[in-house]
């Protein structure tokens, strides 16, 4: 028997590998003999690059680059030697988390660490990028990356270096050589640059912008120099929103194309390929509920399951009641015991996973195909 151990990390609480490692333990038990195919999924955000690395064998980069207040950060990412192929997390160096001690300042924030980690990449040697874009501090367009990249803007034919308070007075954009032979990002939000449902006005408030017009009209003055510069303007193309307009200077200033997260990691770990070669597929993350529907990592894979006849198992800490989530799985296991307070199960996440398993050997050994 092949079992897939194809689960998402649980946040806050077990890695991905890790959470495979305690599926795996209780499932050698409840069948002895088994092959394992460890297979740690994502779903473009956070977690990505440690999925990512440990699914395609990959190595540990590690180089300074600044965070989006400025300071400087060590910042790791992914290595895959034989493709030429580095995995990056955005918020690994502009992230909100990492200037969650300093008070907000939109005005000043900088994707700049996130072009400092794509230049590091390419002195590595990297031709291809894979880079997941969520839980950004900024809202620059991807300004502080182009600049980074060596995108050069001008002012009255003199060259100048601007930041997103000055952006209005640059008049010229000189683009840089293309770095990259491929950038695919990974983007689960179709949201343009610009107006009601644009960068701004939907995920600025939560890093603490008040004043949208202030940072509509420097975004629309960044995307005109960019257009004017190279004959292309995605500001309007989904995902040009996403990450503070992230989505967008990648595109731009990068190259860069959109993909939604689950499908971009699935593809390139060829998840379909070990669907069909596996006889039980095991998946999870920390919380299934109703979002989990909406491009998660696990229904994903639950929704692959399907597709091949395979069947499947969900785990995670919590899971809602919902009809539409059940009908994913062949089978759901919810791992924190109801008087177990949540500190504790975080705690203890790799120990609970093992014992749910063991404890529900009977219901997985049903599901052995015939």
């Amino acid at each position: 028997m092949r079992i897939l151990l194809a689960s998402d990390k649980f946040k806050g609480a077990l890695p991905s590998p890790e959470v495979a490692a305690a599926l795996r333990l209780g499932l050698a038990e409840v069948f002895p003999g088994a092959e394992f195919d460890t297979c740690p999924i994502a779903d473009g955000g956070e977690g990505t690059t440690e999925a990512m690395v440990a699914a395609l064998g990959g190595t540990w980069a590690e180089t300074g680059a600044t965070d989006a207040q400025g300071r400087p950060r060590a910042v790791r990412f992914g290595w895959v030697a034989a493709e030429r192929r580095a995995i990056l997390e955005m918020s690994a160096a502009s992230g909100l988390a990492l200037v969650s001690d300093l008070p907000l300042a939109p005005e000043r924030a900088s994707t700049g660490g996130t072009g400092e980690l794509l230049q590091a990449a390419r002195a590595l040697g990297a031709e291809r990028i894979l880079i997941g874009i969520g839980g950004s501090a900024t809202n620059d367009g991807g300004l502080g990356m182009a600049l980074a990249l060596g995108h050069r803007f001008e002012r009255a034919g003199s060259p100048f270096i601007p930041t997103l308070e000055t952006l209005l007075a640059a008049d010229r954009l000189r683009p840089a050589p293309p770095g990259f032979a491929e950038v695919l990002v990974a983007c689960d939000v179709d949201n343009p640059l610009l107006g009601p449902r644009g960068a701004t006005r939907i995920y600025g408030p939560q890093k603490g912008v008040r004043d949208f017009d202030w940072f509509e009209r420097r975004l629309a003055h960044l995307a005109d120099l960019a257009a004017a510069a190279t004959g292309t303007d995605p500001r309007d193309l989904p995902g040009a929103g996403a990450a503070g307009g992230l989505g967008f200077g990648l595109m731009a200033f990068a190259g860069g194309r959109l993909t939604p997260g689950f499908d971009l990691v699935a593809g390139q770990i060829g998840l379909a390929d070990r669907v069909a070669r596996a006889d039980l597929i095991v998946t999870g993350e920390g919380r299934l509920d109703e979002q989990s529907l909406q491009g998660k990592g696990p229904v994903g894979v639950a929704r692959l399951a399907r597709a091949h006849g395979k069947p499947v198992l969900g785990v995670a800490g919590a899971i809602a009641d919902s009809a539409a989530l059940r009908a994913q799985f062949d089978l759901l296991l919810a791992i924190k015991p109801a008087a177990m307070p949540l500190a504790e199960a975080m705690r203890r996440t790799a120990e609970l996973l093992t014992a749910a398993i063991r404890a529900h050997a009977p219901e997985l050994r049903a599901l052995r195909p015939a």
